[in-house]
């Protein structure tokens, strides 16, 4: 199935050996080695508001793989193959594109919304940045606090937070709604500080954390597998193979 020239994203997490997430990192998938690939971004996850230097910060054994792909059946095709059999043995996600805010130049030819929703659909966010590295402590101070509010929010059913040495950050977010997400962004929520969001991402305005960031939505359209245990992270959505 094709959804225009936006293609078929995925969001995909799995445990591995150290050396499997090493290597997937320095060498990440591409459209010269999987076919019908058109771009993926493999990150080690952190744990949402873990202290600075903590092992959980860089945890070498989950990797996260957000991907762009022609259609299903490429993806379909890699996870039955023999290098992405390690990725079949994890969770992910499958969604389409319905809007950006900025952009990165490995995902090109995004239009800024490419469709409609309804406010009680549930939606998936990723934000994918490459960071000025004078610019994380900076960036830490102000963004482990959003971390936090993000993972205590009940709007969501699966929030984290990914990184691939040097430079490369990423978060992602399951929301029960698209009202609940955009209440948590504009402060609209009975959390503490409220407004965290809104005080970070108006300091990144007044001096940028980052070489490119950008936000996207997504719709949920098959969820695959289990994480941490469990199933079912996308409301209402019938789980797949």
């Amino acid at each position: 199935m094709t959804h225009g020239d936006t293609g078929v994203f995925t969001l995909h997490l799995v445990e591995l050996p150290r050396t499997t997430t090493a290597s997937l990192l320095v060498r990440p998938p591409g459209p010269g080695t999987v076919p019908g690939l058109r771009h993926a971004e493999t990150l080690a996850l952190m744990r949402l508001g873990a202290p600075v230097v903590s092992p959980d910060r860089l945890q070498l054994r989950r990797l996260a793989m957000f991907a762009r792909w022609d259609d299903e059946a490429a993806i379909d095709d890699h996870l039955a193959s023999p290098a992405g059999a390690r990725l079949a043995d994890g969770w992910h996600v499958r969604m389409r594109y319905l809007r950006r805010w900025s952009q990165i130049s490995a995902l090109p030819g995004l239009p800024a919304r490419a469709g409609e929703w309804d406010e009680d659909e549930p939606v998936v966010a990723v934000t994918v940045a490459r960071m000025r590295l004078p610019e994380v402590p900076r960036f830490l101070h102000w963004g482990r606090p959003v971390e936090r509010q993000v993972r205590d929010d009940p709007g969501a059913t699966l929030a984290g937070a990914a990184m691939r040495p040097p430079n490369t950050i990423a978060t992602f977010s399951i929301w029960r709604t698209v009202r609940a997400m955009t209440d948590m962004v504009h402060g609209h929520s009975d959390l503490p500080d409220p407004h965290r969001h809104e005080v970070a991402m108006e300091e990144r305005r007044r001096r940028d954390f980052h070489h490119e960031f950008a936000t996207y939505r997504f719709r949920p359209v098959s969820e695959h597998g289990s994480w941490d245990g469990r199933r079912g992270y996308v409301p209402g959505l019938p789980p797949g193979a």
